[in-house]
């Protein structure tokens, strides 16, 4: 494990560096506190610290508390190394920030001790990490295909229609859903369908720009959210992604399986409120006609159906989409 000396006296500076060398640490030595907090601050930087109290430009006090205010991941574990052995003096440590407190001249013997004590803190602190980052992946994404799930993905949505109405920018919305998939199933077997959608999320994955959201909706339904995004630009998008099923077939272990995709879309430009949850509605009519229609295809929402996802009256809403659109209707 790495960790930090930050002493300003040599002597001290050298018997510690000897003892944890000899013990298998990996130093990060620095002279006053300044260089301390500088190397704290770093995203690799070490995880165990020995900070002496009194260091030049900044005590180890200082250094303390600034490594508790940034109060970033993963947690630092400091020891604090000083003459002062009054009561007070440990519980103002203590207070500042540090874990543990060592006074001089120290023994090799207890340093080595509380280090370990301070390697076990940080291994179960790491534990915590972990385990709260697995729960909350599996909150979020669907655990077949590792992409957002339905929840995460109208959120997202609502994000980005609150963000674009900041930025006076559009967003759009891309409802999928995998032609005649059932037939996977009952063909190859459900192995070989969960292996199918895994591939389906891949590839879709490299198809939309990395800050583009990808859910799987549900079943063989999948959500785009699409910030940014135009109705001009978002068809081009959702043909992007039909072209990618339509050309070249699913490539599973057993076989090579045909698959296309038909997408709904809606957009809208958000300058005012937009509704998340009309505008997934208004896609998913899209989607419903896209199947009607043939499978295999990308169907625009109506202006008539996009003004029903803003706060303003039908009317309103065409008229604004008209406008935008040169005064041209939608192609559904």
């Amino acid at each position: 494990m790495k960790v930090l000396i930050a002493e300003d006296d040599p002597v001290s500076r050298r018997v510690l560096e000897g003892f944890l060398t000899n013990w298998g640490y990996e130093l990060v030595i620095t002279q006053d506190g300044e260089e301390a907090w500088q190397a704290l601050a770093q995203e690799d930087a070490p995880q165990l610290a020995i900070l002496d109290w009194m260091m030049p430009r900044m005590d180890g006090l200082e250094v303390c508390r600034r490594v508790r205010e940034r109060n970033a991941e993963p947690y630092v574990y400091i020891l604090l190394l000083t003459a002062k052995s009054q009561k007070q003096d440990v519980v103002e440590g203590i207070n500042a920030g540090a874990d543990d407190y060592l006074s001089k001249p120290f023994d090799a013997g207890e340093l080595q001790a509380r280090l370990r004590a301070g390697r076990r803190i940080l291994a179960l602190q790491g534990a915590l990490i972990s385990a709260r980052d697995a729960l909350r992946f599996q909150a979020t994404h669907d655990p077949l295909t590792g992409l957002w799930n339905r929840l995460a993905a109208t959120d997202a949505l609502r994000r980005e229609l609150a963000r674009a109405r900041r930025r006076q920018s559009s967003v759009a919305v891309l409802l999928g859903d995998l032609d005649r998939f059932k037939t996977i199933n009952d063909t190859y077997g459900h192995l070989a369908g969960d292996a199918a959608l895994r591939e389906v999320a891949r590839r879709m994955r490299t198809n939309v720009r990395v800050y583009d959201t990808v859910a799987r909706y549900g079943g063989e339904e999948f959500l785009f959210v699409l910030p940014d995004c135009d109705m001009e630009a978002a068809l081009e998008q959702g043909e992007r992604l039909r072209q990618a099923f339509d050309r070249e077939p699913l490539d599973l272990p057993d076989a090579r399986i045909p698959q296309t995709l038909s997408l709904g879309v809606a957009s809208v430009d958000a300058k005012a409120e937009a509704l998340a949850e009309e505008m997934l509605r208004v896609a998913d009519q899209a989607l419903y006609r896209a199947k009607e229609r043939g499978r295999n295809r990308v169907e625009p929402a109506s202006e008539a159906e996009l003004a029903r996802c803003l706060t303003l009256s039908p009317r309103e809403g065409e008229a604004r989409h008209r406008k935008r659109n040169g005064g041209r209707r939608s192609a559904a």
